[in-house]
């Protein structure tokens, strides 16, 4: 099979909703999108939790499955779209017992339980701002987001709070309430209330109040290079580019069953792990258990899954463990694999087809444009390696700066700049919290510049390079440490790679490289010359990496993303900087 281009695989199951990608492009814009959507009741509005779950429950899919909770022990806990509209309401009601209003911050410090669930809807609902946090934080990173975003109410467990929050509650001044999920809230947790006699005693009924496009909704946390991470903040009128990317970029259908597998913590959690299924109408499974491969077959198959939503990472890991894992397993069901988190490299789209059935679509985003921009759609070939073509309704180019510092678009295909995106999409970030000097600066003549480097092809592809600060500058070549990990990735031995620059006298930066073995191979000196001279074939001396250390796993966030910055600060003995979203930090 060619690497370069993967067209269509099999027949499709259902026709597309993206065909013909110019007429939709040319027809698309965001009002028609807006109006999908109900609105609130008597014009009063727009709110992001009526169009998620009410406006279904008034209606024909009041009965049908909205949401499927695995949990750890094997066990399962559904809710129809009535269901989930009930228990939702009667959490709305309960925040407005406790004194709970329209913009106050409420934040959830949960794993993929069906309480994260009914609390974001619930908070959407009262007009409160959701604010979810990763249940792997430790005290610190719990205590700076909480202060950050004057947390009122913190919706979590006993134990999380006494090994995460207790320690720290003192520098929390405005946290008022800590709602507990369970039977009992003991006397010695300040503010703490009960979940479920809380929700038992609420009524099931609430009308949502007056929401305007523009009021806040949502909160989430990104880490900073250094310093203090930043809360980027999104209003309900992002939920008309969740809905319509579900549709077109996850190519949901009536009947789909969809399973997003992004921590609740991460963006992509909140607006794809909740909001964009729901909107669309589809049935969603939720997965408490951490990754295990035979564990994801098995629910593939038995939930008969038929649009997976997942990251580089997981599919590296389940690379890793061989294909032939995969062969027991009824897949056929499965008719969309979509990844994000962090470029996907070539080898994972193939493998895709391989042990799936059908290439994975890469897709690119960011916490800031809180929906997905470029993807790669059901109906375009998939050329491996590409973040794919801009979403209807969304404006990408290549730009640079010149002399004068003013920022221009490059037209010339093939060349490297940075990313920048036209403002104006519903789920454009609306600033940083406490920091407008910030936000302003993302913005530079009519242009969001991303901070991704990036270059277009001719056909309108876009291909990543890396992160403004990640690139190396080597002998007057400006190499991507994507393309240097994605050639990496091809050797048989490499589960995982990541590259930084590292200082040189005469060519300013070297590439180094830090690589992950998959298990039946083991570090040695041999197998490190073996990966620099396979390097330099398929990159050529200039830009193959000069050295090559391995390590047991690399630094990752815990979205998926590769810590380079991390990396290249423990080479050079640098300040780490801001690590609170390193998977397994606390």
């Amino acid at each position: 099979m060619r690497r370069d281009t993967i067209e269509k695989v099999g027949p499709w199951a259902v026709s597309p909703n993206l065909l013909d990608y110019g007429r939709a492009c040319a027809e698309f814009s965001w009002e028609r999108a807006r109006a999908l959507l109900d609105g609130l009741p008597g014009g009063r509005g727009l709110n992001l939790a009526h169009e998620a779950v009410d406006r279904h429950a008034r209606g024909p899919r009041r009965d049908q499955l909205a949401l499927r909770f695995l949990s750890k022990d094997g066990g399962r806990r559904d809710f129809t779209y009535g269901e989930l509209a009930e228990a939702t309401s009667r959490f709305a009601n309960v925040l407005r017992s406790l004194g709970v209003g329209k913009g106050d911050r409420v934040f959830a410090l949960l794993g993929r339980v069906p309480e994260l669930y009914v609390a974001a809807l619930g908070t959407l609902k009262n007009g409160s701002v959701f604010c979810p946090l990763f249940s792997a934080f430790g005290p610190e990173p719990i205590r700076a987001r909480l202060e950050m975003g004057a947390g009122k109410v913190l919706v979590t467990t006993e134990g999380l709070y006494r090994k995460k929050v207790a320690s720290v509650r003192a520098a929390l001044p405005s946290l008022e309430h800590v709602v507990l999920a369970g039977d009992a809230a003991p006397s010695d947790i300040p503010g703490a209330h009960a979940l479920a006699p809380l929700l038992a005693r609420s009524d099931p009924r609430f009308e949502i109040p007056a929401t305007a496009p523009e009021d806040l909704a949502l909160l989430h946390f990104t880490s900073g290079t250094t310093g203090r991470p930043k809360g980027a903040k999104h209003v309900h009128e992002a939920v008309v580019a969740h809905h319509v990317t579900g549709r077109l970029a996850l190519d949901l259908h009536d009947g789909d069953v969809f399973w997003c597998t992004a921590d609740p913590g991460w963006v992509t959690g909140t607006s794809y792990g909740i909001v964009s299924p729901l909107t669309c109408g589809v049935t969603s499974i939720v997965d408490e258990a951490e990754f295990d491969a035979e564990r994801w077959y098995r629910i593939l198959q038995d939930e008969r899954v038929t649009v997976w939503y997942t990251a580089p990472t997981a599919i590296r890991m389940l690379m890793k463990a061989g294909v032939e894992l995969a062969r027991p397993y009824d897949l056929s069901r499965v008719r969309f694999v979509a990844s994000v988190g962090e470029p996907l490299n070539p080898e994972g789209v193939v493998w895709g087809v391989e042990a799936l059935g059908r290439p994975i679509h890469d897709n690119w985003w960011q916490t800031e444009t809180g929906g997905i921009m470029i993807a790669n759609f059901a109906a375009l070939p998939v050329r491996p390696g590409s973040m794919g073509r801009p979403l209807p309704g969304v404006t990408a180019a290549i730009v640079g700066r010149g002399a004068d510092g003013a920022v221009s678009e490059i037209r010339e295909p093939g060349v490297e700049g940075e990313l920048a995106l036209r403002p104006g999409w519903p789920s454009m970030f609306r600033g940083y919290l406490g920091d407008e000097a910030r936000y302003a600066a993302c913005f530079a003549d009519g242009w969001y510049l991303t901070g991704d480097l990036a270059r277009r092809d001719a056909d309108g592809y876009f291909w990543f390079v890396g992160r403004k600060d990640d690139v190396i500058k080597s002998a007057g070549h400006l190499i991507g440490p994507f393309e240097v990990e994605s050639a990496l990735l091809e050797h048989p031995a490499v589960a995982e790679a990541a590259a930084i620059g590292k200082p040189d006298p005469v060519a300013l930066e070297y590439v180094k490289a830090f690589v992950a073995l998959k298990p039946r191979y083991a570090a040695s000196e041999e197998l490190r010359r073996e990966l620099l001279g396979f390097a330099r074939t398929r990159l050529g001396k200039a830009v193959a990496p000069k050295e090559i250390d391995f390590l047991p796993a690399l630094p990752r966030t815990r979205s998926g993303k590769i810590m380079r910055r991390l990396l290249k600060a423990r080479e050079m003995g640098l300040p780490e900087g801001d690590v609170s979203t390193l998977e397994g930090s606390s």
